[in-house]
């Protein structure tokens, strides 16, 4: 199976060691699982650009991530990563992400380089 779709369901899964299993089980914000998370997200929305049809499973694991993280960890409790502007760097990811996903296209203009987070 291919790498990054393997990663994608371990992630939207809440596998051993993923990014949504660290984060409502330890209610820590992990930067390597989320920056897996992130490329595989970023891969597969270069990938289904255009495409017709999603996978139900991937489209549910995108509208998860884009409308559970920013609520779970917007308690004023919740321990988020700092400095403030990484963690909202990530938020503002996830929802560029989800759009790109379920339109087929970014708000950014052609060529736009994604950088890591």
């Amino acid at each position: 199976m291919d790498e990054v779709i393997e990663v994608l369901r371990r992630e939207f899964e809440a596998e051993e060691g993923s990014f949504l299993l660290r984060l409502r089980g330890d209610l820590e914000w992990d930067r390597t699982a989320f920056s897996r998370l992130e490329r595989a997200m970023r891969t597969a929305c270069e990938r289904s650009q255009g495409s017709e049809k999603l996978d139900r499973w991937l489209a549910e694991g995108f509208y998860e991530i884009a409308t559970w993280v920013p609520v779970w960890t917007s308690h004023p409790n919740f321990p988020r990563p700092t400095p403030a502007a990484y963690y909202e760097a990530c938020i503002e990811r996830i929802s560029d992400l989800a759009g790109w996903f379920f339109r087929g296209w970014h708000n950014y203009a052609e060529g736009y380089q994604w950088s890591d987070v």
